[in-house]
């Protein structure tokens, strides 16, 4: 309304207060989310500033209008390109936000302005000016941790970003922590994940910083890309408990859970996140993996793309949206998700192990092969590593050997990790050795209890003939996760095998059918039709 008496008479306002009157104007729709609205009214207060910067005096205003000098509260010229940056940043147009930014003299640039320069150099893949542009935020504001692990990011030695806080950790009292802090993030970008591991470790058990809810989930994060889901998940419960609004991290907590089976977490855990915020990612990646385990895949594939709409950078929505599209048979768009996700976390493991699923599903093994090598050389010879080269030297009869070896050395680094431990049973049942087959599943169900590692054993006793324990093995599989289609068919399957001719079980079968025992087990397989649309194990199908 303003703004319109301002033009039918210019007599009412001076040009400083008409620039103010623009600015607010462009705040209100800026705040209203009409970006390309509030990017033109920015414009306009631009212009408007600029001629009042070539007016020497200020017009004398008339009427009710108090004459105030042309410097007074007027909004920084700044501060509107930076809004102006914001907007461009929520319509995707990333190249006029940086054009926008670029325009401001280097020695007026404010922290923040490098900040978003910064992340938007980096996000372009314009690693030296990023570079530069986190260290002026440093320089300005030593202690901006985010800008910290910007650099880390981008492949900046720790010593050097550590050097940038030397002089502010010495001057203030108890900040010693923040070194040992950027030494453990310095691990956590270069994949060292055990370093990292330890690291945190000591941090969070430092009276300081106890319990702190941040480091939790860094910790959780890291279990989780090392392949411990058993203590990722404790984490991940830990810093829930301190902070029940927590969402950074959830998502990958969802994916666990739905993982092993919980669906019923799983789906409680994202009714609590969208009563939070539903203006997150993780929201919605939450639900769309309790859609995935439960093979509503165009559901999935739906939550993951409103993942992607809300952050760009959920590196879990990306993987959820790749994942979903390669069980519809999309496999050329699913790998375009999981090259993104290797582009925006080049350290987590399972990023790769997704790409390399797609190409195996479409008989690409030298691609495969090939992303596998680059893997194992990029993020050095551990565990996890060793067994994605193995898991695609399985696919060709040529590298059975090699796949045998490696499968070897990372049971000999991590004897309890689980998919080096399911691969080496499909290799020893591919060479029918049953008996050194349960011999390693049941070392490895000494210490832990998984679904999968009960269900194989349970196939590796029905080919020795052990029927009885095959059961059990399948009825504890089915306790751990009663989705788990494939210990359902193998108990089906020996059910319907059973023969009342047998003469070692005539009597048993007589005797089962005066106590009503069959009765029981018509009730199981009328069950099956519950259980048989639900999700495997995701990646041991």
């Amino acid at each position: 309304l303003s703004l319109s008496v301002c033009i039918s008479s210019r007599e009412l306002f001076s040009p400083s207060q008409k620039y103010q009157l623009l600015v607010y104007h462009a705040d209100s729709l800026f705040h209203d989310k009409e970006y390309r609205n509030a990017v033109s009214k920015y414009t306009m207060a631009l212009q408007q500033k600029k001629a009042l910067s070539k007016t020497s005096k200020v017009r004398p205003s008339t009427g009710n209008a108090a004459s105030t000098p042309q410097s007074q509260c007027l909004p920084s010229e700044i501060e509107v390109k930076y809004k102006m940056a914001e907007c461009y940043t929520m319509l995707k147009q990333d190249k006029d936000a940086i054009a926008i930014l670029d325009g401001i003299p280097s020695r007026q640039r404010t922290p923040k302005i490098n900040m978003m320069l910064a992340n938007l150099y980096k996000k372009a893949g314009q690693e030296r000016s990023s570079v530069t542009s986190y260290k002026e935020v440093l320089r300005q504001c030593p202690l901006a941790l985010d800008a910290i692990l910007g650099l880390l990011s981008l492949s900046v030695k720790g010593a050097e970003v550590a050097s940038m806080t030397i002089n502010v950790i010495q001057s203030i009292p108890n900040l010693d922590w923040l070194s040992v802090w950027i030494k453990a993030y310095a691990f956590v970008h270069t994949g060292d994940n055990t370093r990292a591991i330890n690291t945190i470790c000591s941090l969070e058990k430092k009276s300081l910083l106890r319990d702190n809810v941040d480091l939790l989930g860094s910790l959780a994060d890291l279990y989780f890309r090392a392949g411990d889901n058993k203590n990722s998940i404790l984490k991940f419960e830990q810093a829930q408990m301190l902070d029940p609004y927590l969402i950074k991290g959830m998502d990958v907590y969802g994916y666990l859970l739905a993982r092993e089976g919980r669906l019923e977490d799983v789906e409680n855990l994202g009714c609590r996140l969208f009563n939070i915020s539903d203006q997150h990612a993780e929201p919605w990646v939450v639900s769309g993996c309790h859609s995935f385990y439960s093979k509503r895949y165009s559901r999935a594939l739906y939550l993951g793309a409103k993942a992607i709409q809300l952050n760009s950078n959920s590196v879990q929505a990306l993987l959820l949206k790749g994942a979903a599209l390669r069980n519809m048979g999309r496999v050329q768009e699913a790998i375009i998700h999981f090259r993104e996700a290797i582009r925006l976390a080049p350290c987590r493991l399972d990023c790769y192990e997704g790409l390399i699923e797609c190409y195996l599903a479409s008989s690409s093994i030298r691609e495969a092969m090939v992303m596998a090598n680059n893997v194992y050389k990029t993020l050095g010879a551990n565990a996890q590593t060793l067994t994605l080269l193995a898991t695609v030297c399985l696919e060709d009869p040529v590298t059975q050997e090699k796949a045998k070896t490696l499968l070897d050395k990372a049971l000999t680094q991590r004897p309890d990790y689980i998919k080096a431990v399911v691969k080496k049973a499909e290799l020893l049942s591919r060479e029918q050795k049953y008996e050194d087959g349960i011999a390693l599943l049941r070392n490895a169900l000494a210490n832990q209890s998984d679904c999968v590692l009960h269900r194989i054993l349970g196939d590796f006793l029905v080919a020795v003939n052990e029927y009885q324990e095959a059961m059990d093995q399948y009825s504890i599989a089915l306790s751990l996760d009663p989705n788990d289609q494939k210990s359902l068919e193998g108990m089906q399957k020996m059910e319907k095998e059973e023969s009342p001719t047998d003469a070692t079980q005539e009597e048993d079968v007589d005797d089962m059918e005066g106590s009503g025992e069959e009765g029981d087990l018509e009730g199981s397989d009328s069950e099956a039709a519950q259980w048989a649309d639900q999700e495997q194990w995701f990646g041991m199908q």
